[in-house]
C-alpha cells in the first residue's frame, strides 16, 4: 500500500508543474442524448458574449491575402471571447466545438506569399461549426490539412496563443484536434469524452488507465490540476444517473463540469491560463439548447437555437453578458441584431 502512495504523490508532483485550467465532457444517455459542457478558466475576464450566427455569411481566414475563404452552411449558436474569437459553440445539426489550452501546440509555418491558404486560430472553432454536421464529416475534410493555422499572440499581452479543439456531434462520435511539431494530429474515437489541457490528449489517455484501476469511490484526484480535471470527469461522467430526462441529465451534467471548475480567486501571475473558472457552457445537441452560465451573474440562461431565425439573409443575433446583470432562463428574447463581430487576424 506505502508503494502505491507513493506512485500517486510522484504522479502529483509531476504533474504540478504544468497547471493549466479549462475542461470538456460529453455525457451519453439513453434515446439519442448527447450533452457536451466546458468550462472557461482564465485569469482575467475574456467579455464573454453569446452570438447567433445564420447559414450564409461570408467569412475569411483573416491572414491577409491568402486567407481562406467560406460561406456557412450551418447557423450556430456560439460564445465569443473578447467579440474577436469563437472559443465555444454549437450549430444547428448538434455539432459543438470547443477550444481549450494547449502549451505544448506549435503550428505550421504559414507562407503568406504561398499556395495554402490560412485560417486565423480566432476563427478555427467558427470555421468547423459553419462547415460541417457531423464529426466525421470535419475529421474526412481536416485530416490532410486543407490550410494552415495561423496564430499569435494574446491582444496586448506576450502570451502566444497555444490551443487545440474538441469536436462532438448528435450521434456522440468525438474528435481532438491538436497540432504537435507543427503537424496536425486527430484522436477519432467516440470513447474519446473527456479533454482538458496539458499533457497532449494521447497522454491523457494514458494517465486516465492508470486510474480505471483505482476505484473511484475510494479515492480520487482532487488538485485543479488537468490531469486531475480529466480523470474526476471522466469517472463522474459515467457515474451519474442515465437517463433522457433533460431537465435530470442537464442538472446532471452541469454537477460534472462545476466538479472541475476552478474556485473564482484562483490565479497565476506567470500562467495566465490557470485561473478561475469565468463560464461554463452546457450543450443539449439532441433539443438544441444552449446553456450559459456566468460565475458573476446569478443563474443560468438557455437559449433554444431551434426557435431563431437562421436562414441566409436573417440577421446575426447578439447577446451581451454584461457583469452584475442577472440573467436568467430562456433567453432568446434578450437578443438584438448586430453585425457580425471581426475575427482576430495577423
Amino acid at each position: 500500500m506505502k508503494y502505491f502512495y507513493f506512485i500517486v504523490l510522484a504522479m502529483f508532483l509531476l504533474w504540478y508543474q504544468k497547471p493549466v485550467a479549462c475542461t470538456r465532457v460529453v455525457y451519453k444517455g439513453p434515446n439519442q442524448t448527447v450533452i457536451t459542457a466546458r468550462s472557461m478558466d482564465w485569469k482575467d475576464d475574456i467579455s464573454a458574449n453569446l452570438w447567433v450566427f445564420p447559414r450564409g455569411i461570408a467569412r475569411n481566414g483573416e491572414v491577409g491575402p491568402q486567407s481562406l475563404e467560406w460561406t456557412s452552411q450551418y447557423g450556430s449558436i456560439v460564445a465569443s471571447a473578447w467579440d474577436i474569437a469563437t472559443v465555444d459553440g454549437l450549430n444547428e445539426k448538434g455539432l459543438v466545438a470547443n477550444v481549450l489550452w494547449l502549451v505544448e501546440s506549435t503550428y505550421p509555418k504559414f507562407d503568406p506569399t504561398g499556395a495554402k491558404k490560412g485560417l486565423a486560430i480566432s476563427a478555427w472553432a467558427q470555421y468547423v461549426l459553419d462547415n460541417f454536421a457531423t464529426v466525421s464529416a470535419a475529421v474526412t475534410a481536416l485530416q490532410d490539412e486543407p490550410f494552415v493555422v495561423v496564430s499569435d499572440y494574446i491582444p496586448g499581452t506576450t502570451k502566444f496563443t497555444t490551443v487545440h479543439l474538441s469536436l462532438s456531434d448528435a450521434t456522440g462520435d468525438n474528435a481532438i484536434f491538436e497540432y504537435i511539431d507543427g503537424k496536425l494530429v486527430i484522436h477519432h474515437d467516440a470513447s474519446y469524452t473527456v479533454m482538458t489541457n496539458s499533457p497532449v490528449f494521447e497522454e491523457q489517455l494514458a494517465l486516465n488507465r492508470y486510474w480505471q484501476g483505482i476505484p473511484g469511490t475510494t479515492m480520487l484526484p482532487g488538485t485543479n490540476r488537468a490531469a486531475d480535471r480529466f480523470v474526476r470527469a471522466s469517472y463522474y461522467i459515467n457515474a451519474i444517473p442515465q437517463t433522457d430526462d433533460a431537465r435530470i441529465s442537464i442538472a446532471s451534467v452541469f454537477s460534472v463540469i462545476r466538479n472541475c471548475s476552478v474556485p473564482f480567486g484562483i490565479s497565476s501571475e506567470t500562467e495566465p491560463n490557470i485561473s478561475s473558472t469565468r463560464w461554463r457552457s452546457v450543450a443539449d445537441q439532441k433539443n438544441k439548447i444552449y446553456y450559459f452560465e456566468n460565475v458573476l451573474i446569478p443563474g443560468t440562461l438557455w437559449i433554444d437555437l431551434a426557435k431563431f431565425n437562421l436562414a441566409q439573409g436573417a440577421p446575426s443575433m447578439k447577446l451581451e453578458v454584461k457583469q452584475g446583470m442577472a440573467i436568467n432562463g430562456n433567453s432568446n428574447s434578450l437578443f438584438k441584431a448586430a453585425q457580425p463581430f471581426k475575427f482576430m487576424g495577423i
